[in-house]
C-alpha cells in the first residue's frame, strides 16, 4: 500500500487485547485499517508505561500495512535504532523529549524510517517551523498524552489549520492522536488532517473473534467524512 495522503485509519493497539497483539493486528488489518499504530509510553515522559521494542519486534510479522510507532518517551534518542530495527516504517518523537529535536528527524530518516514529529495540545506549531523539509508526518495530540479513552480537545482545530497552512505543497501528513470518534474526524479532516488514530471507536464491542465490529466501526469513521 502506497502511504500516500488519502484518508488513513490508523487504529491504536492501546485499546487492543493485550493477551493477544497478533491476532488482534491482523484482525484490524483485514477489517480495513490501513496503519497500526503503537504508542510507546515510558511512564516518565507520560503517566503510563506501555510497549517496548520487543513488543514491536514480536508483532512485525502479523503486520502487512505500515507499523506506525509513537514514541511517548524521554530522552528518546537512543531507542529510536532499536524501534527501526523492529521494523518500524513511521516514527514520531514529541519536540519535548530531544534537546535537538531536527538531529532526531535526521537520524530516524537515515535508518530509512519516515520521521514524525508529535505536538503534545501545549505544544504551539511553530515550534516545528524549521522541521518541515526533515519530516513525513506530523502527529497532533488531541488528548494529554498517556491514556486512552480521553475526550477530544477542541483547541487543536486551529492547530491543525495553522499545520496545513504552513505544510503548504510540502508531502507531509497531519495525523490526529486521541478522542477520534464520528463526531470529530469530519472537523479535522475539514482542518486539514488525513490520518486518524482510532482506538476505543474501533475496537469497542468487538473481539478478534467478532472482528467484523472491527470493520463496520471503520467504515461509519470512513463514511462520517464523505462530505468533507
Amino acid at each position: 500500500m502506497k502511504f500516500d495522503k488519502t484518508l488513513k485509519i490508523a487504529p491504536s493497539i492501546l485499546s487492543a487485547d493485550f493477551a493477544n497483539f497478533g491476532a488482534e493486528c491482523r484482525a484490524i488489518e483485514k477489517e480495513g485499517a490501513d496503519l497500526v499504530h503503537i504508542d510507546v509510553m515510558d511512564g516518565h515522559f507520560v503517566p503510563n508505561i506501555t510497549f517496548g521494542v520487543e513488543t514491536c519486534k514480536s508483532i512485525r510479522p502479523h503486520i502487512k500495512t505500515f507499523m506506525d510507532v509513537h514514541l511517548m518517551i524521554s530522552p528518546v534518542d537512543s531507542f529510536i535504532e532499536g524501534f527501526a530495527e523492529a521494523g518500524a516504517d513511521i516514527i514520531s518523537a514529541h519536540v519535548e523529549a530531544t534537546p535537538h529535536i531536527l538531529r532526531t528527524m535526521q537520524t530516524i530518516r537515515s535508518l530509512k524510517v519516515k520521521a514524525g514529529v508529535a505536538l503534545n495540545p501545549g505544544t504551539p506549531a511553530d515550534s516545528i517551523e524549521n522541521l518541515l523539509d526533515h519530516i513525513d508526518l506530523i502527529c497532533v495530540m488531541t488528548v494529554n498524552p498517556g491514556f486512552g479513552g480521553q475526550k477530544f480537545i477542541y483547541s487543536q482545530v486551529e492547530k491543525v489549520k495553522r499545520l496545513k497552512t504552513m505544510i503548504g505543497d510540502r508531502p507531509i501528513h497531519i495525523e490526529i492522536d486521541g478522542g477520534i470518534t464520528v463526531d470529530t474526524a469530519p472537523i479535522m479532516v475539514a482542518a486539514g488532517a488525513n490520518v486518524l488514530v482510532a482506538g476505543s471507536s474501533v475496537f469497542n464491542g468487538g473481539s478478534v473473534e467478532n472482528s467484523k465490529v472491527y470493520g463496520e466501526n471503520i467504515k461509519l469513521l470512513r463514511q462520517s467524512v464523505l462530505d468533507i
